[in-house]
């Protein structure tokens, strides 16, 4: 099963997780590369905080998916970090989403190529031994 998600999601979202954040102060909003750049961008605007190039101390760390968490995981040990995905695939336990979907669920953000999603999906399942 795929599912789309929209420019028009990605914007209902940034204003979801901006809602959320406005009352914290961060020392900035790093993207995790790729998916979380475009997210990052829109927050750094959204909540007037600057954009980092790395993540750092009380930071905001973004990212367009937790599937398996071993991206996001890299960062855990920040201290006084916040943690915000687009969708998780799972329930969140010490990060935050805006939507959970289906393990099985193949999510096309706006910002992928659309023709190469069966070899992108095709290629991450290969990888990680799923069938």
């Amino acid at each position: 099963m795929t599912n789309y998600f929209t420019w028009c999601d990605f914007d209902k979202s940034v204003d979801y997780i901006a809602n959320q954040c406005k009352f914290q102060k961060f020392s900035g909003i790093y993207g995790v590369p790729r998916g979380g750049l475009c997210l990052a961008v829109a927050l750094s605007h959204k909540l007037d905080t600057q954009l980092i190039e790395k993540p750092s101390k009380n930071s905001l760390i973004v990212d367009d998916i937790f599937e398996t968490g071993i991206t996001l995981s890299n960062f855990k040990h920040i201290e006084g970090a916040n943690f915000f995905v687009l969708v998780s695939k799972k329930k969140p336990i010490w990060w935050n989403t805006v939507k959970i979907s289906y393990k099985r669920e193949w999510i096309v953000f706006p910002w992928e190529n659309k023709k190469n999603e069966i070899k992108d999906k095709k290629e991450y399942h290969n990888k990680r031994g799923l069938k």
